[in-house]
Order: structure tokens, then sequence, then C-alpha cells
């Protein structure tokens, strides 16, 4: 079992960037790593999610072009970058993880889940 907590939330303005941190309590080598994110009053959404060795990141059409996901096995530690903010990223971000080999963009998908950490975006 792993427990998964996100950092570098918080209040950015429209055309900048942010980078979101999710450290787990154990080694992540086995698992799959995802983002996820949920606006006041709409469902969880998947943002992004990726594999073991890096090699297959996968990414939300409404996301793609502005966010990198990526992971660092040693620090037991994924990163979501979002440049470009636009105010409709505003939500909260949540880390996510699934033991396995296979990307996958589901939330039913994952087992693991962080407790979220809030991104505002300003026009």
């Amino acid at each position: 079992q792993v427990q998964l907590v996100e950092s570098g939330g918080g209040l950015a303005q429209a055309g900048g960037s942010l980078r979101l941190s999710c450290a787990a309590s154990g080694s992540i080598f086995d698992y799959i790593m995802g983002w996820f994110r949920q606006a006041p009053g709409k469902e969880r959404e998947f943002v992004a999610a990726i594999d073991r060795s890096s090699a297959m990141p996968r990414y939300a059409d409404s996301v793609k072009g502005r966010v990198a996901i990526s992971r660092d096995n040693a620090k037991n530690t994924a990163y979501l970058q979002i440049n470009s903010l636009k105010p409709e990223d505003t939500a909260v971000y949540y880390c996510a993880a699934r033991h396995g080999l296979r990307t996958v963009t589901t939330t039913r998908d994952f087992d693991y889940w962080g407790q979220g950490t809030q991104v505002t975006v300003s026009s």
C-alpha cells in the first residue's frame, strides 16, 4: 500500500505555470502514476499518467501540449508541470497510483489516491 501527498498548488495567474508534486510513502517503481482534477460541480477527470519507465506518458486532450507528467523513482515522487495556465484549469488536483505496467487513464483503474491540492487560476 502506498500513501500519496500532493503539494505545489496555489493561486496563479493565467498564462503562468505551476509544478505539482506527489510524494509517496514508499517505492513507486512498480506503480503507474496519474494525475486527475476535479472542478466544483464536476466529475473528477483524467489529466495525465505515466508508466514506471516514463516511456509512455498519456495526456487528456484538454491539456495536451501544456502539461508534462514526470517521475523520479529514486525520490518516490511524481510531478505535473502545467504551463500556460487557464482559468478553466482551476480545480483540486489529485495524484493517484496503480500497481502494474499498463498506463491507464480512468479513475476506477487507480487504487491509491492523495488528498488533493487546490489550483486556482485567476484571469
